[in-house]
């Protein structure tokens, strides 16, 4: 079994549809969790919609802080956070630098979620 760790500063939109992602790429090989530098306590409405799309329900997914996750990762995943991200010891670390969707239109938040997709499953095959 795999472990990956995403990672953003609010723990509500990149993180969280990464985190997501590769439960549904995934299946029962990885074990995937998410969380934050700074978590803001809740999962992105957006966020919830446009997973909702491909029939994912985010709504059950938790915001949650870095001070909550322990072990060991076969990957660590940053999204694009800059200074916010700690350095988290991993077999293997990336920074995606990913924007951060939370104030794009529709389309612009679509674009962000399947890139999100797409490198999740890259991810996977290489892992």
């Amino acid at each position: 079994m795999k472990r990956i760790l995403f990672v953003c500063v609010e723990n509500s939109n990149r993180s969280q549809m990464a985190e997501a992602f590769a439960h549904i790429h995934g299946g029962g090989g990885v074990e995937a969790l998410s969380a934050g530098s700074n978590p803001s306590g809740q999962i992105n409405p957006k966020a919830v919609r446009f997973m909702s799309e491909l029939d994912y329900d985010l709504s059950k997914h938790e915001s949650k802080s870095l001070d909550d996750i322990d072990g060991e990762f076969d990957a660590v995943i940053t999204m694009g956070c800059g200074d916010n991200c700690p350095w988290i010891p991993a077999t293997r670390r990336e920074d995606w630098g990913l924007p951060d969707p939370k104030h794009m239109d529709d389309e612009g938040y679509r674009e962000v979620r399947d890139d999100i997709s797409a490198r999740v499953k890259a991810l996977l095959a290489s892992l």
